[in-house]
């Protein structure tokens, strides 16, 4: 029995302060830390949802996009091309900041021990030079780890593996965040003064997600501000294309490469493209670089001479003094079979370490003491190394910034002080051949290879680009002086050309990228006639890697148990049916609901899917619906709750607004208070249901992703699908997680277990 009240009962929302409602959940369910966390790599994780990159084309929806003319379409153009200007202005300026206040505190840094050094080499007590520099490093990356384990651990490390899962699908929690912007721009600045063996190009890909997805949303919900601008990007389809211009933005900053950004967040990034999405995300690469281009110009004095296209300089490579003769293709080839093989043990112990850390270092503490430690080990260990060297060289016409002389004659420096001081690339692809000692690119070759495997993974922002160039430029320029040895000093024998080829080598071998990082080492070293051998030592180091192990973003996303989906299935799950991959049973919703059932179905923890069916049984066939009540409950910021069997009632509909309004923090079911009565109201889901969901029949044993290939991977569906028996029952569900959880393993395919992880 319905009540009259009951018949119209429509009431606002009261403002919840949601940070509030979770310190609560926090502070009633108290935090245990094991000594052990049992992680298993055979396992699924069901905290993470899905973004929904499919336009629900309901009532709402297709309102509104009949009433926007042909004007207010141009209008959302020209306001796209807007936004990604914008994006490309903000990231080559978080780039330009990062890039001077490193060059600024490391400056300081390496002058005080420069001084510190040259002052006890003269009266003895070098040991008080090693304190102070293990001091230092320590103290600095203590703060850089601090800020990342107890304010934001979603900024450590360089983030790509975070936003490949992002625009797969897979809703990482505060992954493009303001406040995640904030931690990661200061620590990649402390990590990289701090010493560690990292770089600062790879956190500019996630810095300018974060940028993108801020702008894109035209409000700021860290800070509470809301600027009433770009209302109608606020859903996820629409964020997710400008997170792809973000990333794109950040590669073009971090390497001078607007194509080689674009081609990045196609290869490696985004999961969903189209063509008109290519141009305007060049136009964010573009701009991006020329931002950061004119504004360290004009820093360094030069204001009309545009010649720091990037955050990393690879410098010019003359074609005539280091061309490439058809002799040297089998060369090319041998290194990139080199570095596919050190990739790949590279990889393999960081997956060893990984797990280590996941079980036992899992508490912020405990991250910031071993991030200090490797902050120490790694000062300790340049110092020694450095101590122990003889390996002299003359500084009249050198580059070296911070040249140290330590035990060397007058008008030396040590050169393998340079190579720890200095981590820029291009002395080892320029300076002349005899800078440096065969034994000094051994000796750096193998301790910055297992202090760069050792530290990716800690609990600071950082990226492993520059330590991959760098590793691969020593032991390829090596490589280089080698064959100079064994071919009586041949002209083509050029040690920076091998440089070159081996950090190419290197970096392929661990991150796995072809087409994207073959046009980045294009465009960083301005030379279109390396194309070629690069792409060859690109290519070899992918086949070689991926015949041991996987590239190492896809190890890390495996290791956080995301439900990730490439871009092909399993190759022996063709004959797999819908049946066997499904979820059952399934809880379905009628068009018109009551509100109780509804709060008790999103209630229910015990429920892994947030998307639920919506049937109404006909005589001739039973219709399916689909509508997404997440418990974050977006299906209105308002309470509106109506018993339509009185049709003369007048009531306010809900409209796109109220949803865009609350996106993308949905209050929790939790926080909204729904009385006896309203519990007994009913709730129409027909204006906000999508009418027609995707559908298979049980039998189906094609490939699931073949309905979405031509526009990205997927599902046959964003997150979701329903399972219809021949009688067009709903009899299952697919989710991302079903699909997900089959993946190729040594002795064929393998079904992963699903947890709460």
């Amino acid at each position: 029995q319905l009540t009259p009240s009951s018949f119209l009962r429509i009431g606002q929302l009261s403002n919840v302060d949601l940070n509030e409602d979770v310190r609560e959940l926090e502070t009633e369910l108290p935090r245990q830390h094991p000594n052990e966390i049992p992680h298993n790599e055979k396992l699924l994780s069901l905290k993470y949802e899905s973004l929904d990159y499919d336009n629900s084309e309901n009532q709402l929806f297709l309102e509104e996009e009949r009433r926007i003319n042909h004007t207010a379409f141009r209008t959302v153009e020209i306001k796209r091309w807007v936004i990604c200007a914008m994006i490309g202005i903000l990231t080559g300026l978080v780039a330009c900041f990062i890039d001077i206040v490193v060059e600024n505190l490391a400056g300081l840094k390496y002058r005080v021990v420069k001084g510190n050094i040259d002052k006890f080499t003269e009266k003895g007590g070098l040991s008080f030079s090693l304190l102070l520099w293990a001091t230092l490093n320590a103290s600095v990356v203590m703060v850089g780890s601090m800020i990342v384990a107890f304010i934001e651990p979603v900024a450590a490390g360089s983030g790509i593996p975070q936003i490949k899962c992002y625009l797969n699908g897979v809703k990482i929690p505060h992954v493009v965040r303001l406040k995640t912007l904030v931690i990661k721009v200061c620590g990649v600045i402390l990590s990289v003064v701090g010493g560690l063996a990292v770089g600062k190009e790879g956190p500019m890909i996630h810095s300018g997600a974060v940028i993108a997805a801020g702008i894109s949303q035209g409000r700021s919900t860290s800070l509470k501000r809301d600027f009433k601008i770009f209302e109608y990007f606020r859903r996820d389809t629409e964020k997710r294309d400008f997170v792809s211009a973000g990333a794109a933005a950040g590669v073009s900053a971090a390497f001078g490469a607007p194509v080689g950004g674009v081609l990045f967040s196609l290869e490696e990034g985004a999961s969903f493209w189209n063509q008109f999405l290519t141009w305007r995300i060049f136009f964010a690469s573009m701009i991006s670089t020329f931002t950061l281009n004119s504004v360290l110009s004009v820093y360094h004095g030069n204001p009309w001479d545009l010649s720091s296209p990037g955050l990393i300089n690879f410098g010019r490579f003359d074609n005539e003094k280091m061309g490439y003769t058809i002799q040297e293709i089998p060369i090319f080839i041998f290194m990139g079979v080199v570095g596919g093989i050190l990739g790949a043990l590279f990889n393999a112990l960081n997956y060893w370490l990984t797990m280590f850390r996941i079980r036992y270092i899992h508490r912020p503490c405990l991250q910031v003491v071993e991030a200090m430690l490797v902050a120490a080990v790694t000062a300790t260990v340049g110092f020694v190394m450095i101590y122990c060297s003889r390996d002299c060289q003359p500084i009249q016409g050198s580059t070296v910034a911070y040249p140290l002389q330590l035990f060397c004659a007058d008008g030396e420096y040590n050169s393998m002080a340079t190579a720890f001081f200095n981590t820029r690339v291009v002395s080892l692809f320029h300076d002349p051949p005899g800078s440096y000692n065969p034994m000094t690119l051994g000796m750096f070759t193998l301790m910055y290879f297992f202090l760069a495997c050792w530290t990716y993974g800690l609990t600071v922002s950082a990226g492993v680009f520059i330590p991959s160039l760098l590793i691969g430029a020593a032991w390829g320029r090596l490589f280089g002086i080698s064959l100079s040895y064994l071919t009586k000093g041949s002209i083509w024998a050029d040690p920076g050309k091998y440089a070159l080829m081996g950090a190419a080598a290197q970096l392929g071998g661990i991150v796995r990228m072809t087409l994207s990082l073959t046009v980045i080492m294009m465009e960083a070293t301005g030379n279109v006639t390396y194309g070629f051998p690069i792409m060859l030592v690109l290519m070899t180091a992918k086949i070689v890697g991926d015949y041991f192990v996987e590239g190492l973003y896809d190890m890390h996303i495996q290791l956080q148990s995301v439900p990730f989906l490439h871009w092909e299935a399993p190759v022996t799950s063709h004959s797999l049916t819908a049946r066997e991959v499904m979820s059952t049973p399934v809880t379905c919703l009628r068009r018109i609901e009551r509100v109780g059932t509804v709060v008790d179905i999103l209630s229910d923890t015990s429920s892994n899917h947030n998307g639920f069916p919506v049937v109404e049984s006909n005589p001739d066939a039973t219709q399916v619906g689909w509508v997404l009540l997440t418990r974050g409950c977006s299906w209105g910021p308002p309470k509106v709750f109506v018993e339509r069997a009185t049709l003369s009632v007048v009531q306010r509909r809900l409209k796109l607004k109220d949803f865009r309004d609350a996106y993308p923090r949905f209050p929790p079911i939790q926080s909204i208070h729904v009385s006896q009565d309203e519990r007994e109201c009913m709730i129409d889901l027909s204006e906000f249901m999508n009418p027609s969901p995707y559908t298979v029949p049980q039998v189906m044993a094609r490939d699931p992703s073949a309905p979405q290939r031509p526009g990205g991977h997927g599902l046959c569906m964003p997150a979701w699908g329903c399972t219809l028996s021949l009688s067009r029952q709903v009899v299952g569900m697919v989710t991302r997680k079903d699909l997900a959880r089959y993946r190729l393993g040594k002795e064929g395919l393998e079904e992963l277990s699903l947890a709460q992880t």
